[in-house]
């Protein structure tokens, strides 16, 4: 045996040995001395694909390919290896390979579904696992995947019995578990979506990410039952760098900006990790404007557009050309439309793969790609791990630190994000003179008060209330609000409702605290913009939540005349509501402690005097200061857009930048 062949066989070893990085430098020993040898190229892919180091694996999964094109294997594994890397097209050409060369293999078919799921297309999708499961009745993971594929087309009797199959066959498939658990969600059954996610952690203790969605289901149904130890649970899971909560959903629990961070930085690198050759390679452009790139799920009726839009409107197009990268639907709205003229080009990426929506972006030679979404909703950010634009911000849809060294800037005020705080972001903080949040000032003005009785309140009494989503509420915040019910007599709090657990759950937690439970009064969310608005003109006083504050909300009801109470902590959702009330110069309803916050609660509900002040000024300052002055916000941001370009285009690398004062 000569010495490639003994190098191969103590590679093949090693493999075996649960030595993958052993067997990866032998198997690289080995190509060194026969680039051709298609089974070491095969092999060592498969290993890499192991340790998650897919970029790699690609090119000797490609050259293995060019040397045998008869391989089913070879075309299945670069499959995979595309699939992962955020290729879905490519992943479909492999699979599509794989197949005609052996149309036998239920696996082929079922991770081809896969692919097709990834690009919404869910009828195909399904065609392919029901092949799957006609080459392996007994195939628990097409029928997992099935799942998935009717959940998404919200046919969800269907979707429960396929996961049901699936967990008949397989009672411990973790996968079918968490299907299920997110099935619930969509069905806003949080209960018993946080017992199906409870289930994949005893199945699989260190799943992925899955205590964090046990604690925002536990947190979306108000069930705060065993909810302290969670969060400490998952607090310390984060600080030793396990993957233990996604970032949206930790906001709503995290106190500290240090440990939120890290917790946005394993998440990144985990989903979301750099490329290791990006798209854009250090070209500068020299368009005749500033390409501003917008990227988004959200081109419609949703606070995002609801605070967005002007600025759309309002951007000088004779320095700036507008482009949206739309990862949602165009709903008909007027929203829409009105976004629909604003932007010189909307790219619809809904059905495009990362990377291809990556290399348009990167065609289109946008200068500055700015992400609307962040970790929420309807988002993109494999797109951005790509690097196809210069400049990358992190902007207004996720109120926190990405954690992704590739996103190069994020928007905020010196409030917001105070000098001593930055260390807690790995971005470089643009700060603009007001506040971070821009807000469309062709929003509707109530025209129309509806009475106490019409919204189910009493005749009397001081209302407050807090119409944050429900998930923000946490036991200390809600805690004070009882010793408030307490403290003011006749006094009632009025919350939205966004499932039925919520009002079922909060009125047991008022009553073990000895608050009648008819003094929390629960009104469903409204799809008229307007009708929303004018339920602020009713109540008294807005209680924030912490550590997430309101944003949007926020907006919403100083908009309306609503003055809004908030306490400030550390992390940017926790300081949203308090750089809103410096720009519209009502600082001292800013508060930093919940001792103080309560004490002034207090005292604006039994001093009716010095809450029509405030309510005075409120509406005095509505339209006079920064917060509500959209051409003044378009400005600031521009020149913030500006300086980043002209950073660019210098050779500089990103750099905190601050908009001055006009």
């Amino acid at each position: 045996m000569g010495t490639v062949e003994k190098t191969f066989q103590k590679a093949i070893k090693a493999m075996n040995g649960g030595k993958p990085l052993e067997a990866v430098r032998l198997f690289k020993n080995v190509l060194e001395e026969q680039p051709n040898n298609i089974a070491a190229l095969n092999l060592v892919t498969i290993v890499l694909m192991s340790m998650e180091r897919h970029a790699e694996a690609e090119a000797f999964i490609s050259k293995a390919i060019t040397l045998n094109q008869s391989s089913d294997v070879s075309y299945y594994n670069y499959g995979l290896i595309s699939k992962r890397l955020g290729k879905s097209q490519q992943a479909l050409e492999q699979f599509d390979r794989a197949i005609r060369l052996n149309a036998k293999v239920p696996e082929t078919w079922n991770n081809r579904g896969t692919v097709f799921n990834d690009l919404k297309q869910y009828e195909n999708a399904i065609l392919d696992f029901n092949q799957a499961i006609s080459l392996a009745s007994h195939y628990s993971d097409a029928f997992c995947n099935k799942g998935k594929s009717l959940g998404f087309l919200k046919r969800y009797d269907e979707a429960f019995a396929a996961y049901d199959k699936a967990l008949a066959l397989k009672p411990d498939l973790a996968e079918a578990w968490l299907g299920r658990g997110n099935l619930f969600d969509k069905c806003k059954s949080h209960e018993e979506a946080s017992v199906a996610f409870t289930k994949v952690i005893e199945i699989e203790p260190q799943h992925p990410f899955t205590k964090g969605l046990i604690l925002n289901q536990k947190m979306l149904a108000c069930d705060w039952k065993g909810i302290d130890d969670l969060i400490a649970d998952i607090d310390r899971d984060v600080a030793s760098g396990k993957r233990s909560a996604e970032p949206f959903g930790y906001q709503a629990t995290s106190y500290s900006a240090s440990t939120f961070k890290r917790c946005a930085e394993i998440f990144a690198t985990d989903k979301f990790p750099r490329l290791r050759t990006p798209l854009w390679r250090g070209e500068r452009y020299n368009n005749a404007k500033i390409r501003i790139g917008y990227l988004s799920g959200e081109f419609r009726n949703h606070v995002t557009s609801r605070l967005m839009t002007e600025l759309f409107e309002l951007h000088d197009k004779d320095n700036f050309e507008l482009f949206a990268f739309d990862n949602g639907w165009d709903d008909g709205s007027e929203l829409r439309t009105r976004i629909n003229k604003a932007f010189d080009n909307i790219v619809d990426i809904s059905r495009l793969d990362d990377f291809q929506t990556a290399a348009i972006i990167k065609q289109k030679q946008i200068d500055i790609l700015v992400n609307l979404n962040g970790y929420f909703g309807e988002h993109r950010t494999g797109v951005f791990s790509y690097k196809p634009s210069p400049v990358q911000v992190n902007y207004l849809g996720f109120s926190a630190t990405m954690g992704a060294d590739y996103i190069d800037y994020i928007i905020g005020d010196k409030y917001i994000i105070p000098p001593e705080n930055r260390a807690f972001y790995t971005e470089s903080v643009v700060y603009l003179p007001d506040t971070f949040q821009v807000n469309d000032t062709k929003r509707p003005v109530p025209v129309r008060t509806p009475t106490r009785a019409e919204l189910e309140l009493p005749d009397t009494g001081f209302i407050f209330c807090c119409f944050n989503n429900n998930f923000k509420i946490t036991p200390e915040i809600f805690e004070v609000w009882m010793r408030l019910l307490n403290k003011v007599d006749g006094s009632v709090l009025w919350l939205l409702e966004s499932n039925p657990a919520v009002s079922r759950n909060l009125r047991a937690e008022a009553k073990h605290r000895n608050i009648a439970p008819e003094r929390l009064v629960f009104s469903s969310y409204t799809d008229e913009y307007s009708d929303y608005l004018a339920r602020y003109q009713v109540a008294d006083l807005f209680l924030d939540t912490l550590p997430f504050n309101a944003g949007g909300t926020a907006s919403d009801a100083l908009w309306a005349g609503l003055p809004i109470l908030t306490c400030s902590g550390q992390t940017y959702t926790a300081r949203m509501a308090g750089s809103l009330l410096n720009a519209i110069g009502l600082p001292e309803l800013i508060t930093t402690t919940l001792e103080a916050y309560e004490q002034m609660a207090i005292d604006l509900a039994t001093h009716p005097e010095a809450l029509a002040v405030i309510r005075h000024r409120l509406a005095a300052n509505r339209l006079t200061t920064p917060l509500f002055d959209a051409k003044l916000f378009t400005r600031h941001i521009e020149a913030a857009y500006t300086a980043m370009y002209e950073r660019h285009q210098a050779g500089l690398a990103p750099d905190h930048i601050v908009v001055p004062i006009e």
